[in-house]
């Protein structure tokens, strides 16, 4: 499938401030499961610099800054994406140790997963949780992340929460509500309860009955599995990701997968966010309406 998207984001000021050097990610991945075809990125005002950067979690990054005061500022990215990954079970695991969890990882691998692996919150209350999945669909470890993903799906309620950080997951559970980034951080906090390492990733989901004009940025989780990679799973719709996900930075905490990430200086003034999303789905490139 292809996919065509316009992300819109604009944050106006009070008062004129400065505004310091804002770090974007914004560009769609490019690899085995997605291939960027196209892909702009432009600000206003103009930015008095700009430089492109690979970051710590392999996420592509664009740095703008400008000089003098501004009333607002306004970033407009558009892509064109290709995905590719229409079977999201297309793998095997490659060491015993996975297959039923507590999982145990490979030296090497989990030295370089720990900032995967550790939780940032812990609550008995979680612990249960998990524990309560495991009884539930054995101790298998593909089994536990379907049934734990379908499980937040099926006895979630789903709400909109545009701003914010995400809530802690014990918040989530004592809620049993969530956006998609609190339903995502609960579902890592419980795989990682059991060994399994897991990433925050922000990107698009692709649903027919949503207009294409009203589309959100959206989160999900990946967990590491040897053999496999980096599989997502989306606890706000129950599914695997594939082939109508997006995928565009992941990291081991939202804040480092976050789409802008700045500062302004400025004394009394208040801020304010607006984002507009369009997503718009083509069998083909020939598809395409060409731009005017």
């Amino acid at each position: 499938m292809f996919f065509k998207i316009k992300h819109e984001i604009r944050y106006t000021y009070s008062e004129e401030v400065f505004i310091e050097p804002i770090t974007l990610r914004l560009r769609p991945r490019s690899d085995c499961f997605q291939k960027l075809h196209h892909f702009e990125i432009r600000s206003d005002p103009l930015p008095k610099g700009q430089s492109e950067a690979i970051d710590l979690d392999g996420n592509s990054v664009t740095c703008i800054w400008s000089g003098g005061l501004n009333r607002y500022i306004t970033i407009n990215a558009n892509s064109l994406v290709e995905t590719l990954n229409q079977n999201p079970f297309n793998f095997i695991l490659t060491e015993d140790s996975s297959y039923e969890i507590p999982i145990s990882y490979s030296p090497e691998l989990d030295k370089a997963l720990g900032a995967y692996l550790e939780r940032e919150y812990t609550a008995v209350d979680i612990d249960h949780f998990a524990n309560e999945v495991i009884k539930n669909s054995g101790a298998n470890t593909i089994n536990f992340l379907t049934n734990l993903n379908q499980h937040i799906f099926e006895n979630f309620e789903k709400i909109e929460r545009p701003q914010g950080n995400p809530q802690k997951p014990i918040e989530t559970l004592t809620l049993k509500k969530g956006s998609c980034r609190d339903l995502t951080v609960l579902f890592m906090d419980a795989c990682r309860f059991v060994g399994l390492a897991t990433r925050f990733t922000s990107g698009y989901f692709y649903n027919e009955e949503i207009e294409s004009s009203k589309v959100q940025l959206h989160a999900w989780a990946e967990v590491y599995l040897p053999g496999g990679g980096w599989r997502g799973y989306d606890p706000t719709h129950g599914l695997a990701t594939a082939d109508r996900h997006i995928a565009v930075a992941s990291a081991g905490s939202p804040k480092m997968a976050s789409p802008t990430f700045g500062m302004y200086r400025g004394t009394g003034v208040s801020s304010n966010l607006e984002f507009e999303v369009s997503l718009e789905a083509f069998s083909s490139l020939e598809d395409i309406p060409l731009q005017k």
